[in-house]
């Protein structure tokens, strides 16, 4: 607050002006009240307000000690806090280029904006991106094939392991972990019935029991994290029971291990008890009134042999395909667990590489900003083990991590991956704004947040035609990318057919 500005050529000390109305406040209160007594009462108007303002002012000089500022300015701090709080909205609406937000800029929520709306997508006058010769771009070919020799898509799980129920993938995205709890009810149902409608799947994240997912009847893959809610026995190892009983629900076609996550990796899961509702509280077996902190990792799982068996047990009680989704963190480690898995004989049916640009409800800062690698880093990197060590063959590669528009994804799917998660992109198509309020409960678009009255304006039938119509332009653009990079199918795609000057491993 100690701080000059300059106005009109003139100087403004701020401390000095403080100062002033700390003091003078009390005098405006006897002044309007002197003018109300002696000459008109609509002055005492004044007085009630300044002296309410004389009585703030007072506790926040004299009896408050938890904030220093307004300790030393009194209300004239409050300045500091009001357009501390609404900085983010005046930057992302008044000052920020097109391309300077994060994690998402304007352009980047605009194009999914556009896809979910169905409308025109494109933009003119050229890329506004930094061309720097350190970006990845794909390499078109000089000869185009015709849109009729592109292939359908088809992936299809668990046919290595020969099981009976396989579950094959007819469209490359997929819905990424969202839980009840993380989400609001509404926002749910949204996207679950606009992936029964897109004919996609959709993981229910580490939620519990998975109700609204449930509700709407699109296939599912169900999360199990590390505290295993809705699978769990009191001390958070695996109830059997309770995971055959939800492997057998119709909807459920894969089972997913998560071992870690890209934007707390190393890290358990947090759901803040503001999102916590008697019913969330029901479904996830937790305490109402206090956050619910995940383990860190499975209790079954205290090194790569036990991890291992854990796969396999819960594949042999399932009778599912199961995956297991991981931040890469150190490549030493990733090449053990696959040495561990040929030496078992054991694989999962396939591995989700979470990139640590990775979006989550609530993780703290130093995680998502230091901790883990790059889902462009890591995945040509598990792709490159995986086929030195010849067991690629063995399972299916899906990645995640700011995947939102077809270009990202086509560079996954030359770096390796079979398949795209993307939660984000499905929440811009929702209506996300990137308020970036996920971990409060106060998301005004009403997605993740439980505050029935945020919730309201939430239309599900709309959103989930939003979720159709993303996905719909999605596919489309994917077939366009094939015919320009002269490719029939997503899975003739390789490295290849990418280009960065700092070249891939």
């Amino acid at each position: 607050m100690k701080k000059e500005i300059w106005i009109g050529g003139m100087t403004v000390d701020l401390d000095r002006l403080s100062k002033g109305f700390n003091v003078l406040l009390p005098f405006w209160v006897l002044f309007f009240a002197f003018l109300g007594y002696r000459f008109n009462f609509n002055f005492h108007f004044l007085t009630v307000i300044l002296f309410f303002a004389a009585v703030v002012n007072f506790y926040f000089l004299f009896i408050q000690k938890r904030h220093t500022l307004l300790s030393n300015f009194g209300l004239m701090a409050q300045f500091r806090y009001f357009f501390e709080s609404i900085g983010p909205e005046l930057r992302q609406y008044l000052f920020l280029s097109d391309v300077e937000e994060k994690p998402f800029n304007r352009i980047e929520r605009s194009e999914v904006y556009r896809k979910s709306k169905g409308v025109d997508d494109t933009f003119a006058f050229g890329s506004q991106l930094l061309f720097n010769q350190s970006e990845f771009k794909l390499r078109h070919s000089l000869f185009p094939v015709s849109r009729s020799v592109i292939q359908p898509f088809s992936l299809t799980f668990g046919e290595e392991r020969g099981i009976k129920n396989t579950y094959t993938l007819k469209r490359p995205v997929i819905i990424s972990a969202m839980s009840f709890g993380a989400l609001g009810e509404r926002a749910v149902r949204s996207l679950a019935r606009g992936a029964k409608k897109a004919g996609i799947l959709m993981n229910t994240g580490e939620g519990g029991y998975p109700k609204y997912h449930l509700l709407e009847g699109c296939h599912l893959i169900f999360q199990m994290g590390t505290a295993k809610f809705g699978v769990r026995k009191d001390d958070f190892t695996l109830d059997d029971n309770k995971l055959r009983k939800l492997a057998f629900l119709p909807q459920v076609k894969m089972i997913e291990i998560k071992v870690s996550q890209g934007a707390k990796p190393g890290k358990g899961g947090l759901l803040p008890k503001e999102k916590i509702s008697k019913e969330i509280s029901e479904l996830r077996g937790v305490p109402m009134g206090e956050d619910v902190i995940s383990p860190s990792f499975h209790v079954e799982c205290t090194n790569l042999n036990k991890l291992v068996h854990f796969i396999k047990r819960v594949q042999s009680i399932s009778e599912l395909p199961v995956g297991i989704k991981l931040c890469i963190g150190r490549e030493d480690e990733f090449r053990e667990l696959i040495l561990e898995l040929k030496k078992e004989d054991i694989f999962p049916d396939y591995i989700t590489i979470d990139g640590a640009e990775g979006g989550t409800g609530a993780a703290p800062k130093t995680f998502m900003d230091d901790v883990g690698v790059p889902i462009f880093v890591a995945l040509p990197m598990v792709n490159r083990i995986l086929n030195e060590e010849g067991v690629r063959n063995k399972l299916k590669l899906m990645a995640a991590g700011k995947l939102i528009n077809s270009g990202r994804q086509f560079m996954a799917f030359c770096m390796g991956a079979d398949a795209i998660y993307t939660a984000r992109g499905f929440m811009m198509a929702l209506g996300c704004i990137q308020a970036l309020q996920c971990n409060r409960n106060t998301c005004p678009v009403g997605i993740t947040t439980h505050d029935e009255h945020l919730q309201r304006g939430l239309d599900i039938e709309l959103k989930s035609e939003r979720v159709l119509s993303y996905m719909k332009s999605l596919e489309h653009e994917h077939v366009e990318l094939l015919q320009a990079l002269a490719k029939k199918s997503i899975s003739e795609l390789s490295i290849l057919d990418l280009y960065t000057e700092k070249g891939l491993s």
